[in-house]
């Protein structure tokens, strides 16, 4: 299994539960220091693999050296991405571009990467793209990222409907607000964290904030012979925000 953005935040804990499934995991991200840290944290069945994936060509080299490293591909969790928030009345050019870069065209040609090496091995596997609730919805300040987002889910149907023939599934998850360092460095910012949080938590039909264990089990299900029916769908991890 190929994890990327998987030396921080929910990436460290999708990487973890695949490698307790018994899956070989291949630890990606930009950061060395933090990358072999947590491949080493993970044991002997894990590695860990630089790369920044807006770099020209990175995401087929980094197809490349899984196999390389590991003998095949059987799973890609495509996790890496970056946030965006503005008045969307204040958005740059380059901020739209950036944003895209990263949450959208760098998984697209991860994907269609991991996808031929996939088909060349002949039996075939599980893509997984980490999306957002926000694929979905429409929030205040999160116009750009949103529509990353929401590329990638209409890109996991359309993929998963060109790829089928080869027996590669590709679905997507859609976290909700999660527990992330990122979720923390936000929420110590405001004045009163503890309203806040107890805000959002209000907005959940089950009451609380996901945790990044709570994605990791989806995605742990996703790459399972237990979802071996199951391609082109996209399950929200939001505890029925969308439900709503």
């Amino acid at each position: 299994a190929l994890v990327t953005g998987a030396t921080s935040g929910m990436g460290i804990d999708i990487a973890r539960q695949l490698t307790q499934d018994g899956f070989r995991v291949v630890v990606s991200g930009r950061s060395a220091e933090r990358g072999e840290r947590v491949a080493a944290g993970l044991g002997d069945t894990a590695r860990f693999l630089q790369a920044d994936l807006l770099t020209p060509s990175a995401p087929g080299a980094l197809v490349e050296a899984t196999v390389a490293e590991m003998g095949r591909l059987d799973v890609l969790v495509n996790n890496a991405a970056i946030d965006h928030t503005n008045d969307l009345l204040d958005v740059g050019e380059g901020e739209i571009r950036e944003t895209f870069e990263a949450n959208t065209f760098a998984p697209m040609n991860l994907l269609i990467a991991a996808a031929r090496a996939m088909r060349a091995q002949g039996d075939g596997g599980s893509i997984i793209n980490v999306t957002s609730r926000l694929a979905s919805i429409g929030v205040p300040t999160m116009g750009v990222y949103s529509a990353s987002k929401g590329a990638m889910l209409a890109f996991t149907k359309a993929a998963a409907i060109d790829l089928a023939q080869y027996n590669i599934r590709v679905n997507a998850v859609a976290p909700g607000m999660t527990r992330t360092p990122l979720y923390e460095d936000w929420l110590a910012g405001l004045a009163d964290p503890a309203a806040e949080a107890e805000r959002v938590a209000s907005a959940i039909p089950l009451g609380r904030i996901a945790v990044p264990g709570d994605v990791a089990a989806t995605v742990s299900f996703l790459a399972s012979p237990g979802a071996s029916y199951l391609t082109g769908v996209s399950i929200p991890v939001d505890g029925g925000y969308l439900a709503k």
